[in-house]
């Protein structure tokens, strides 16, 4: 199967698509996800009925993409901007979604991600990569998720940490993805906050608000990526950070101490810094100590490497890399800072091409490859 043959089934398979429903240019790019996918799959398993094959897999495309755009609209219709500070109104059905797609009858992983896709608006991808599994992997759990509860009775609600879960997600994807449902995830966690009490709730809005309040600092004129080192401080949020640090200290007096109430701490100590270099980098490492035995999570023990080398010197830090799995998401990347800080330019250089070519997000990857040339041209002089 070569992509001569891949090609020549194009008018086809798109005609098919069009006889179905799909409008001209949604099952034009549809099909062209499917013939990607085709020329990356059928070299090593080719299908016996290609055509087939090419109409399955772009509908399936095209379903995907027709409901995460219909769910990012009726988001965008509700939101046009991050919400005021203040009470939050009466908990819309929005929330309520979230508590019923977190039945009790599914896992708390399944739960998680069944309302990320259906309540989301997230694709099967997008989910994947938050969770750190193969997208096939995951859209066999939706689908396990979806077969429990199609003969239960929706309406015994979830509880809460799993929407809790579900809101930090939603948050992440909004925060760094391509679909924006940041000031959602903050809109439907101030309500959650104010409904009940309880302190995770309040740590989730306040570790929201204070990632958010940096928002407008993260990209450049040219949409490139600027490093929280590199941020012009001057463009945080102050109110946002004001309220989101007044939020934490009310939580951590609760002492019932969970993940987001520590990572929040976190995100206050940077907001706190006037300065990068004033960082206080040895609080945050007792931080990512507290928030480490509380998820015994890799990814939070790769950013306590990150902590560990500003705060005790990059041998330290890549020490503290050497015992995590190098196939965690942004290993590399790491690692490349840590050699870069130890002034090995030739293993960070290619460490950052290394990253590069491991990142999803497109932003992401321009930034690690011009980290990757910047020290190459170093090298070079």
């Amino acid at each position: 199967m070569n992509e001569i043959l891949i090609r020549s089934l194009t008018p086809s398979v798109l005609g098919i698509l069009v006889r179905r429903g799909a409008d001209f240019a949604a099952a034009e790019d549809a099909v062209q996800d499917a013939l990607v996918e085709a020329v990356r799959v059928w070299p090593d398993d080719p299908p016996r009925d290609a055509k087939g094959w090419l109409v399955t897999v772009a509908w399936r495309r095209f379903l995907d993409a027709t409901r995460a755009d219909a769910a990012r609209r009726r988001r965008e219709d509700a939101v046009d901007e991050e919400p005021a500070p203040g009470p939050a109104p009466t908990a819309d059905d929005t929330l309520q979604l979230y508590f019923l797609c977190a039945h009790p009858s599914l896992t708390p992983s399944s739960a998680v991600a069944l309302t990320l896709r259906a309540v989301g608006g997230l694709t099967t991808r997008q989910i994947a990569q938050a969770y750190l599994v193969p997208e096939a992997t995951m859209a066999q759990r939706i689908s396990r998720a979806k077969r429990t509860v199609s003969g239960v009775r929706l309406d015994q609600p979830g509880d809460v940490a799993t929407v809790l879960r579900v809101l930090y997600l939603v948050f992440n994807e909004g925060y760094s993805g391509d679909v924006d449902l940041a000031a959602e995830a903050i809109r439907l966690t101030r309500q959650l906050a104010a409904a009940i009490d309880h302190p995770e709730a309040a740590g989730l809005l306040a570790l929201m608000l204070l990632h958010h309040a940096r928002r407008a600092a993260r990209t450049a004129p040219d949409g490139s990526l600027v490093p929280l080192a590199e941020q012009d401080r001057g463009r945080w949020d102050t109110l946002a950070i004001t309220e989101g640090v007044e939020i934490l200290q009310a939580a951590l007096a609760s002492d019932r101490l969970g993940e987001f109430q520590a990572q929040a701490a976190i995100a206050a100590l940077h907001a706190d810094a006037p300065a990068a270099e004033e960082t206080d980098w040895v609080q945050i490492v007792e931080w990512y100590d507290e928030l480490a035995r509380l998820t015994d999570s890799p990814v939070v023990r790769l950013n306590r490497a990150v902590a560990v080398g500003e705060a005790d010197g990059p041998r330290a830090g890549l020490a503290a890399l050497a015992a995590l799995d190098d196939s965690l998401p942004r290993h590399a990347a790491v690692a490349a800072y840590l050699h870069e800080r130890d002034g090995d330019l030739m293993t960070a250089a290619r460490l950052y091409a290394e990253a590069a070519r491991k990142a999803h997000d497109l932003a992401e990857r321009d930034h690690l490859i011009r980290q990757a040339a910047r020290l190459n041209t170093r090298r070079s002089r």
